[in-house]
């Protein structure tokens, strides 16, 4: 029977389902479980983690809110390992970081470190249609915004650009840190409405440095690639940074 986790007495007390769920996780991978794999069944897990029926049906139960088990019903039903999907796992780091208070600082400074190492890896890379599908993300925001709404649209827009990138990282733990970084800017810059007001300047340096980072990339130029997302990251931080003030002075004003 495998053990159920415990923890050390400095860290918080897991309740006891909590523990199961974690045993089953860890005897999840010590199997070599993959996605899809049928888990054994109610009175099999009773047995094996030495558990009362309510434990095991609340263990399951967290596991499945937490996307890694997925439960069928029917014929041919059961508990089957789940892959957490990209946007759950973005989705669920999120709310750890719901109450955190971010700044804008905070997010460009990882930013600064990873996106331009991402974007030499991929100079010379990628394929046309990925490069095209660049060039139309950019389309998106060919000019300047009209009024308030078109602003906030070519902001997300804008940021989509990267996830596009990220998405083709080779490292896959690289690729997801930029886009969960690229959501949570996203999500920060709706939420607080840094788009207003309508920044030219942001707008003009994002759409320049972006283009001339697709032909970089299509060129198989890695440090210029590397030189023009350094150069992008510290601009749009600057300016970011302006409309951050430019919100919070606005909020203290009102």
């Amino acid at each position: 029977m495998p053990p159920v986790t415990t923890r050390s007495n400095t860290e918080p007390r897991l309740s006891r389902p909590v523990q199961v769920a974690e045993s089953i996780k860890d005897w999840v991978v010590a199997e070599g479980l993959k996605a899809g794999d049928r888990l054994p069944g109610e009175a099999d897990l009773i047995v094996r983690f030495g558990m009362a029926k309510g434990t095991i049906r609340e263990a399951m139960r967290i596991l499945e809110a937490q996307g890694l088990i997925k439960t069928r019903t029917g014929p041919g039903g059961g508990s089957f390992v789940h892959e957490v999907s990209r946007e759950r796992a973005k989705a669920l780091l999120g709310n750890y970081f719901f109450f955190k208070n971010l700044t804008i600082g905070d997010i460009y400074q990882l930013r600064l470190t990873l996106e331009p190492e991402l974007a030499a890896s991929l100079a010379g890379n990628l394929p046309e249609d990925v490069l095209q599908l660049l060039e139309r993300n950019i389309a998106q925001y060919s000019r300047p915004a009209r009024d308030l709404e078109e602003e906030r649209a070519q902001h997300v827009a804008s940021l989509r650009f990267h996830a596009i990138l990220a998405e083709q990282a080779r490292n896959p733990l690289l690729g997801f840190v930029i886009d969960f970084m690229v959501k949570l800017l996203s999500d920060l810059t709706v939420y607080r409405r840094l788009y207003s007001p309508p920044n030219i300047e942001l707008w003009q340096q994002g759409h320049d440095h972006q283009k001339a980072l697709v032909k970089a990339l299509r060129d198989g130029d890695a440090d210029c690639a590397r030189a023009i997302m350094t150069d992008h990251m510290e601009t749009a931080w600057k300016l970011m940074r302006q409309q951050e003030v430019e919100v919070q002075n606005r909020f203290i004003s009102e």
